[in-house]
């Protein structure tokens, strides 16, 4: 598999830590300190789930090999839609005229881009498939619920959208060696950890510490899956994305790989927690940068629990 282009967007607010000390007490500098984030990143306007994921397909047209019209698969990957039965896969379908292409929805909380990966490579190994188009927006602060000490001050919201293809269309293109998934509903507190019930209490996570250390795991885990299989080991890789949950956890992860931190790419001191855009969206914010033949392993950990990774070679 490769990976023809890629875009993202993100919105142009930027809500301070100091936001959160009338609403739920917490300081700037206990925020800081105990998730990495100095601020994150909220829609506008008019802006919502939708338009962000609307935005970051234009984003990547502009360095797409082909037409877009030869897409024939779109996946919305995410756990933060504005409609779950009009989806942005057929929202998208519709405003870029893809006639011929299926449209599915997939979500497993923070891992779902690693997942909506993974249904494309089954697609493509069917044969019914060539081309397919990945779409993952979390308008994480429509259901954010500030009030929350625990969780209320982490949420972001952003858009990325990566183009793929089965065979290589481009001596530009990114090579897709390996992805890996698994669920992980029966570890720790699994289904409890982290819900989100519009209804009751928005986004929420009972129990930050059974999350901290099952993403400190299990990420590890997950890229240990996509590198043996490579004849590599972690410390190969020339860096690693991890899902954008908490800095904490990715000082962790770096210290159990004895890793110095500098191979490590981020973007939650901005953006805060991004969702399951996050560790792809940190790849296509330093697309530009990446050298030809260097391997990152992109690796998360969501909800439910999940997790999964993806190793590319640039």
């Amino acid at each position: 598999m490769y990976i023809n282009a890629t875009g993202y967007y993100v919105p142009a607010t930027r809500v301070p830590n100091e936001h959160f000390l009338e609403l739920n007490g917490l300081t700037s500098e206990w925020i800081t300190q105990r998730t990495g984030i100095r601020s994150r990143s909220k829609v506008g306007e008019g802006e919502g789930h939708n338009s962000m994921g609307l935005n970051a397909i234009k984003d990547a047209l502009k360095t797409l090999p082909y037409d877009i019209k030869d897409v024939d698969l779109i996946v919305s990957a995410a756990y933060s839609p504005y409609d779950t039965v009009a989806t942005l896969a057929h929202i998208a379908q519709r405003e870029f005229n893809i006639e011929n292409a299926k449209a599915v929805y997939a979500s497993s909380a923070c891992s779902s881009f690693v997942n909506g990966l993974e249904i494309i490579e089954g697609y493509f190994a069917m044969g019914k498939a060539s081309k397919a188009l990945i779409v993952c927006s979390e308008h994480n602060t429509y259901y954010a619920n500030e009030t929350d000490k625990v969780c209320g001050h982490l949420w972001g919201d952003a858009a990325v959208a990566f183009f793929v293809s089965k065979e290589k269309v481009s001596e530009n293109d990114i090579t897709l060696k390996t992805i890996y998934t698994k669920g992980l509903g029966h570890v720790g507190k699994g289904p409890e950890g982290v819900r989100l019930r519009p209804h009751e209490d928005g986004i929420t996570m009972p129990d930050g510490r059974d999350v901290f250390m099952h993403a400190c795991k299990f990420m590890i885990h997950a890229l240990e899956n996509v590198t043996e299989p490579n004849g590599m080991s972690i410390n190969d890789l020339d860096y690693i994305i991890c899902h954008q949950a908490n800095m904490r956890i990715v000082a962790n992860v770096a210290h159990q790989l004895k890793m110095d931190s500098s191979r490590f790419l981020n973007n939650i001191e901005e953006l805060g927690n991004t969702g399951s855009a996050s560790a792809a969206l940190v790849l296509a914010q330093n697309r530009e940068n990446l050298k030809k033949g260097q391997k990152i392993g992109l690796t998360v950990f969501g909800g439910g629990y999940s997790c999964g990774a993806f190793l590319i070679e640039i």
